[in-house]
């Protein structure tokens, strides 16, 4: 395994790759190698398919350890030999790469910073949109690479114009399009995602990694977030932001309780508020507000949580942005299902308006909307401010 702070300069012709099928151009593929069974399955498919393919592994923390291991992780020393093993059995050429500054200052530090300002952040979507299909890219392409291939369950499809678009994976319940709902059509032009397109089970993807003589293939899925060691996320945020203790309120204002910090609660919780005192009518009470200025958790009924429409901030678009008003369906998470909404950029670009058909919950400011046009991505955006439909606007900082 190459030293992880140094980089590979371009191969020479891997002679393990056949020409490929079609007349398709044979490509210089950088594969992305979490350790995992899919990443590897992904690479092993790139090869078979003709493409020179070089493996490499994201160091993404100074101190590996503090990552989570085994069904938990991505990203530590273990996952790196998995990667180095899985890469000797395909028979490509394998690298670590050190990107753990990056990794820090762009998913770990802006993670704590939303949590901190009273909003929701997805760190596995600004992970794609930072590291894989930014830092990785960019160096990939300046050692003289076309693409950068990962386990993703999404598809591409190219145009007759020769343009990219992201459609869902083929297997709607393994569908990943909407964490890479951030890339760009340029992201989208030298992105490979071998598994996407495929009906497959995840049995029969652990099935193939087996039959490749892959050790990985009955290594358990990555859950969870990678840089929170032991799956608690309320005592990392403490450690980083301190504890404050706060008031939790009703809607009309009656303290209910307190908390160590706003930070420890996300919009729709239920349980864990520790309320000292029941609701009127006996109902559960849910999150309804979190205001980091006056460090104060709202709290009320679920129906208050409804929301009929929303702002969102920094609009990334998967082709051309969309010129006016249109009706999409829209992804609010990433394993949840599609809602009808209207959406339209604002004047200045800047920002995408939001109008629900029916009320939906749930719906946190710091979240990631994704628009779909069918089974194609259009974009997404990360949301800003929420209309309630009992309520005015609850904006963010």
């Amino acid at each position: 395994m190459t030293d992880a702070s140094s980089s590979p300069t371009p191969p020479g012709p891997d002679t393990h790759s056949q020409p490929p099928a079609g007349g398709a151009p044979r490509l210089r593929v950088l594969a992305a190698m979490s350790g995992g069974v899919d990443s590897a399955v992904a690479a092993a498919r790139a090869v078979e398919a003709g493409h020179e393919v070089t493996g490499v592994h994201l160091a993404l923390s100074a101190n590996p350890q503090s990552f989570r291991t085994g069904a938990r992780g991505c990203c530590t020393i273990e996952d790196s030999r998995d990667a180095r093993r899985a890469a000797d059995v395909i028979g490509i050429p394998f690298y670590v790469w050190d990107l753990a500054e990056r990794f820090r200052e762009d998913v770990v530090e802006d993670f704590v910073a939303e949590y901190e300002a009273g909003r929701t952040p997805n760190p596995c979507l600004r992970c794609n949109e930072k590291i894989k299909f930014a830092a990785l890219l960019d160096k990939a392409l300046a050692l003289g690479f076309d693409a950068v291939c990962t386990g993703h369950y999404a598809t591409i499809v190219t145009r007759e114009d020769g343009t990219r678009e992201l459609h869902r994976a083929s297997d709607a319940a393994k569908d990943q399009s909407y964490v890479l709902g951030v890339l760009d059509e340029r992201q989208l032009a030298h992105a490979l995602f071998p598994l996407g397109d495929t009906l497959t089970s995840k049995d029969e993807i652990r099935a193939e990694a087996e039959q490749r003589g892959l050790a990985v293939a009955k290594k358990p899925d990555s859950h969870d977030i990678c840089f929170i060691a032991d799956g608690d996320t309320q005592g990392f945020l403490a450690g980083r932001l301190g504890t404050a203790e706060g008031d939790i309120v009703d809607e009309d204002g009656l303290k209910l309780g307190t908390h160590e910090g706003a930070y420890g609660f996300t919009i729709g919780q239920r349980k864990g508020l520790r309320i000292g005192h029941p609701a009127a009518d006996g109902k559960p009470r849910y999150v309804l507000d979190i205001s980091p200025v006056d460090n104060t958790v709202t709290v009320g009924p679920a129906d208050s949580l409804d929301v009929t429409g929303l702002t969102a901030v920094k609009p990334r678009w998967c082709g051309a942005a969309p010129s006016g008003p249109g009706t999409y369906t829209a992804q609010l998470r990433a394993h949840g299902g599609e809602t009808e909404v209207g959406a339209e950029p604002t004047d200045d670009g800047q920002g995408l308006s939001v109008r629900f058909t029916e009320p939906v919950r749930g719906v946190a400011p710091g979240q990631a909307i994704v628009l779909y046009e069918g089974t194609r991505v259009i974009g997404s955006a990360t949301i800003a401010t929420t209309e309630r439909a009992r309520s005015e606007a609850l904006p963010r900082p």
